[in-house]
This record gives structure tokens, sequence and C-alpha cells, in this order.
């Protein structure tokens, strides 16, 4: 299983996250409250998955989507959205973002999108 760190500054949704991922078997490393605090965790934990909030005060999730790939060019990053983010998703993709997942987390999504990643 992977470890994974979750960056969003909503303390539910990262919960909310943690505990699907946690039931699939995967290890959630760390939590990030913004886009500047997960791309600082990124280099630190070294994860082998972030999952980026596109919506984040300091830097949002494309900014430090960019930061990480910067940093490591084969970094897996998922991005979380709402819906109505179409512009903000293609730039993310621009930027190297693997996959999206969409809020509210459903655990069906989340499983088939990590399987395609991993």
């Amino acid at each position: 299983m992977a470890n994974i760190l979750i960056v969003d500054d909503s303390r539910t949704s990262r919960r909310m996250l943690r505990a699907i991922l946690e039931e699939m078997g995967h290890v959630v490393v760390g939590e990030g409250v913004n886009g500047e605090d997960g791309f600082l965790k990124f280099k630190e934990l070294k994860p082998d998955l972030v999952t980026l909030d596109i919506t984040m005060p300091k830097l949002d999730g494309i900014e430090a989507l960019q930061l990480i790939r910067k940093n490591d060019p084969e970094a897996k990053a998922v991005m979380i959205t709402a819906a109505g983010q179409r512009d903000k998703m293609i730039a993310a993709v621009k930027y190297g973002a693997a996959e999206f997942i969409t809020k509210p987390y459903e655990k069906e999504e989340v499983e088939k999108v990590l399987k395609r990643i991993l």
C-alpha cells in the first residue's frame, strides 16, 4: 500500500479522506493545511502520492503542484476539486496532475483513481 500526504485547508475534508484511505490499507504519512505547508511536508515526508485540494490559502493546489513537480518530476499528485472548477482542472493537468477526485468523497471513486495511478 502507499504512503499518502493529504493537503486540504478543510479539517473535515482531511478527516474524511484519511478515513477512506486508511480503510483501503494506505498509510497517511501527514497532512498539510494549505499549499505552502503541503509543499514543505512533501519535501520532508517524500510520500508515494499527494492529494491536493485546488482551492486553498497561501498557495492553491495548482501552485503547490508546480513546486512539488519541480522538486520531484516523478511525484504523483491527485487533485481534489469541487464541481465547477473545469479551468483549474485543465491547468492542473498541464502541470502534471495524475488524476482528480471530486468532493464530496465517494469511496468507490477514490479507490478507482488510486488503483489507476499506483
